[in-house]
């Protein structure tokens, strides 16, 4: 089984864009599982209309918990936590929002009547699509932590996939370099970058190839709309030649993408289009030169 995830320097790229049209085009001929593992934004659903099979509840922190009946309200707690989350006013209470699970305040209190407990980050789900089961997530408002939501959906999609014999699982990754991206890139075979030709683009395409160089994650370059500025797309090309990584697509500026996207629908879904026949393309190179490696 190969192992592939779509990355970006940052977001809006058209990262899911090329993700959902390489899930259309793989699920035609290869038994294929998808991974949303973009769960601060996860978006991939838009796209493949998932039905739900599974949900389950995420929790990426530990927070205190007192118990009212053994508390005596004697205040150590309030006063060991550098946070303010713990509140002694006719008896002591916890603010989950504002404790960053230290847990400092167990340690004081005399009554024993503090506990560490988890706290609901977050939400993953295994659904079903029309290209392959899909698993993705949704990390709640304020939370953190992502980088183990990512590891919970990609371990939990790589298992279904060991299970059932798949060819191929393609993860639709987060942008940026942190702890979600790098959780994404794990393990991978290809790290597929989406990168657009501006200034940004090119700076954003060195720490994305930085962060797989170091990770030892093999890479290949799409440049999406890629001839709306030609100078940044020959500096593209440009660090691909420098770094050793290959340009596998150039995805050119198409309205019909917009279209699809107001349709919830790959861009390959729609017929032939310079867009959709370049993706194609995309698919063909890393399907050759990837799937039998």
């Amino acid at each position: 089984m190969k192992q592939w995830v779509v990355l970006s320097g940052k977001g809006g790229t058209g990262k899911t864009t090329v993700a959902a049209a390489l899930a259309h085009l793989a699920a035609q001929e290869l038994r294929l599982v998808l991974a949303d593992a973009d769960v601060d934004a996860a978006n991939l659903e838009l796209l493949t209309a998932p039905q739900v099979q599974e949900a389950h509840q995420f929790s990426g922190a530990r927070v205190a918990a007192i118990d009212a009946s053994r508390c005596t309200g004697c205040g150590l707690c309030a006063g060991a936590c550098r946070f303010s989350a713990v509140v002694c006013e006719g008896g002591c209470r916890v603010d989950a929002i504002a404790c960053e699970g230290c847990a400092a305040c167990t340690y004081v209190c005399p009554a024993q009547a503090i506990a560490m407990v988890d706290w609901p980050s977050g939400e993953w789900f295994r659904s079903d699509t029309r290209f392959g089961p899909l698993f993705h997530a949704r990390l709640f408002a304020g939370q953190e932590n992502s980088g183990k939501l990512v590891t919970q959906v990609k371990q939990s999609a790589r298992l279904l996939a060991r299970q059932d014999g798949a060819d191929l699982l393609l993860v639709d990754g987060p942008p940026g370099i942190g702890c979600p991206a790098i959780a994404a890139m794990s393990g991978a075979d290809l790290a597929l970058m989406v990168v657009e030709p501006s200034v940004s683009g090119v700076h954003d395409l060195r720490r994305i190839l930085a962060t797989a160089r170091h990770f030892g994650v093999q890479a290949a370059i799409c440049l999406n709309k890629a001839d709306i500025n030609p100078a940044q797309a020959a500096a593209i090309a440009g660090v691909g030649a420098a770094e050793g990584v290959p340009v596998v697509g150039l995805v050119p500026f198409d309205r019909a993408v917009v279209e699809a996207l107001v349709q919830r629908r790959p861009v390959t879904e729609q017929g032939p289009g310079a867009a959709a026949d370049a993706l194609r393309g995309l698919w063909e190179a890393l399907r050759t030169s990837m799937l039998s490696a």
